[in-house]
């Protein structure tokens, strides 16, 4: 059982995806229950929106789980929709924690010629919302502004309550789900700008999905095996239990001082394997097939298109 977003007939919808091939619009369903039964709030104004799911945590899922049992509610018909990122529009900028993998630090230090240490705190840096692409859409490549475009799968976690000052005791319960996010990377941007904001944050730079499994259906989200392939060549090959800050540290770390909202996305940074630490440096080029794989989720897959 997944959680996605969709778009059909010009409107965007949260949408249940059950194990057997079935689709529900949680939209229309939502519209239609008396609104004292949801576990979430319906929108005043405009469409139910994954956030809002988020905000339900466990309920929705709960939820989700009683309408698996209902046949033909709400049912999408295969090929009438168009498969969106599961959060399109976080509420803020999408949350990377950069350096989190002990061997991606010892690549990075080879490939610079550098000797820095593991960090004592997370790094935390941005993506905007507007980098995103779904499954399937293109990591646009813009040869105007870069030539040295580079991946990074990562695990994502999608914030379920929200909440700021949260202890790493507590945060687990603040999780509404997970998903796969490929960091794509303007190598050149961030050495121009000496900080990784500006080359993280172009357009079509941050594909994500392509959809939230819940937390009852991962387990333990420190024990997934994670990878990436470039034209089936499998460059990135790790298990999450290898991060350095877990899950918990990090939203504990996160949420100090800044509050955290219901559907806010944060990448928990990326193994070791990236394009410009291989010798020689491998960089995505125009055609390319970036595949991204994170076990209980599924693969978040993207063509590189060149512009420009």
């Amino acid at each position: 059982m997944k959680l996605a977003t969709i778009e059909r007939n010009g409107r965007q919808s949260p949408a249940l995806f059950l194990d057997d091939g079935r689709i529900c619009d949680l939209q229309a369903v939502a519209q239609a229950a008396d609104p004292a039964s949801l576990p979430f709030a319906l929108p005043r104004r405009g469409d139910l929106a994954m956030p809002d799911l988020a905000a339900g945590g466990a309920a929705t899922w709960d939820w989700c789980r009683r309408l698996a049992g209902q046949a033909g509610a709400a049912q999408v018909q295969p090929g009438s929709y168009r498969l969106l990122a599961p959060v399109p529009h976080p509420p803020k900028n999408i949350f990377c924690l950069g350096r989190n993998y002990r061997e991606h630090i010892q690549e990075d230090n080879v490939s610079r010629n550098l000797n820095t240490d593991v960090p004592e705190h997370p790094q935390f840096f941005t993506k905007p919302w507007t980098s995103i692409a779904a499954h399937e859409e293109p990591i646009r490549y813009d040869t105007r502004v870069t030539r040295r475009l580079d991946y990074e799968v990562e695990l994502a976690v999608v914030i379920g309550k929200g909440g700021r000052d949260i202890p790493a005791a507590e945060a687990m319960d603040h999780v509404f789900g997970y998903s796969i996010l490929n960091d794509v990377s303007a190598r050149d941007l961030q050495k121009r700008h000496d900080q990784w904001f500006k080359g993280k944050a172009l357009d079509g730079n941050c594909p994500f999905g392509p959809w939230i499994v819940s937390p009852q259906d991962i387990g333990d989200p420190h024990a997934l095996a994670i990878s990436l392939s470039v034209n089936g060549e499998l460059r990135q090959n790790a298990n999450t239990r290898d991060m350095i800050f877990d899950i918990a540290r990090t939203i504990e770390s996160l949420s100090a001082g800044l509050t955290l909202e219901p559907g806010d996305v944060i990448a928990t940074g990326t193994p070791s394997g990236v394009g410009y630490a291989m010798n020689p440096r491998q960089w995505l080029k125009d055609g390319d097939w970036v595949e991204c794989r994170v076990e209980k989720i599924g693969v978040l897959g993207n063509r590189v298109e060149q512009i420009g």
